[in-house]
């Protein structure tokens, strides 16, 4: 991953709701949520969630496809670990300790080869 790419993922990831909008996915699995049960489940007005779609789309962070009348969205989980690793690539520098709690934390959820 690019620094841009891990700027732009951070970025979308800073707000309250993007944020939350992005955990109920990956907690909802890779088969994700239509929108209006994301919406019902973060608690977030129609034109405000498009808009936070929008946004984790622009940074690769989510999916969709249309499901009948549903769109259905979902965490892209490549991309999150993708940003993880960025995130985690040059942690230690010979001092193990450092990160050990973190590899503990990733070892723990298991969700990235």
């Amino acid at each position: 991953m690019e620094t841009n790419e891990a700027v732009a993922g951070l970025a979308a990831l800073a707000h309250e709701g993007r944020l939350a909008v992005f955990r109920v996915l990956v907690a909802a699995g890779p088969d994700g949520l239509a929108a209006g049960e994301v919406a019902r489940r973060v608690g977030i007005a129609p034109n405000t969630l498009s808009a936070t779609f929008t946004v984790l789309s622009h940074a690769g962070l989510v999916t969709r496809r249309r499901d009948g009348r549903s769109i259905i969205y979902a965490a892209a989980y490549d991309r999150m670990c993708a940003l993880l690793g960025f995130l985690m690539e040059d942690c230690c520098q010979g001092r193990p300790e450092v990160c050990a709690p973190v590899a503990r934390i990733a070892e723990r959820v298991a969700c990235c080869p």
